[in-house]
């Protein structure tokens, strides 16, 4: 099982490349805020009602200084095809080889229909403006969850 990441501590570097083939690394957000979401596939009952929520919620989250990037093992040209039939107007990186998976501890042993598996565990951090963590949150339920998350950032 890898490490979970606790609030306080620096945010793990990455680059990946977006739905449109652009690289994208936590650096260029320095200075922002930035909630950064795992889910494990694009395309998927689950995984689109979250990132809808994202998606309908993002002017409200900008307006507080927020800004949002998904991230899922997802090839670069099914991102694109997720972004085109739910008009997701984010990023959302493509991490196929797991490195951003496994930097941030989402990657493991959870429960599916009742057994042990291996796979992407969703979850969310909240990264403030110097690059530490002030929300690691491991497990969260795609319905529902950028509700629950406004509320523990006072939006």
């Amino acid at each position: 099982m890898t490490t979970r990441l606790e609030a306080g501590t620096k945010a793990p570097a990455f680059t990946a490349l977006d739905q449109n083939g652009k690289s994208v690394s936590l650096a260029d957000y320095a200075g922002k805020k930035v909630i950064l979401y795992f889910y494990p596939a694009a395309m998927t009952p689950g995984c689109t009602t979250q990132a809808c929520d994202f998606r309908d919620s993002l002017s409200s989250l900008a307006a507080s200084g927020y800004v949002v990037l998904g991230v899922s093992k997802d090839t670069v040209a099914k991102l694109k095809k997720f972004e085109e039939h739910d008009s997701i107007t984010f990023p959302l990186l493509s991490d196929p080889e797991l490195t951003v998976h496994n930097a941030y501890g989402v990657y493991g042993e959870k429960s599916m229909y009742g057994k042990t598996v291996m796979g992407v565990i969703r979850s969310t951090f909240v990264i403030d403006e110097a690059g530490v963590l002030t929300h690691a949150l491991y497990n969260v339920k795609a319905t529902g969850h950028v509700a629950s998350l406004r509320g523990k950032l006072g939006l």
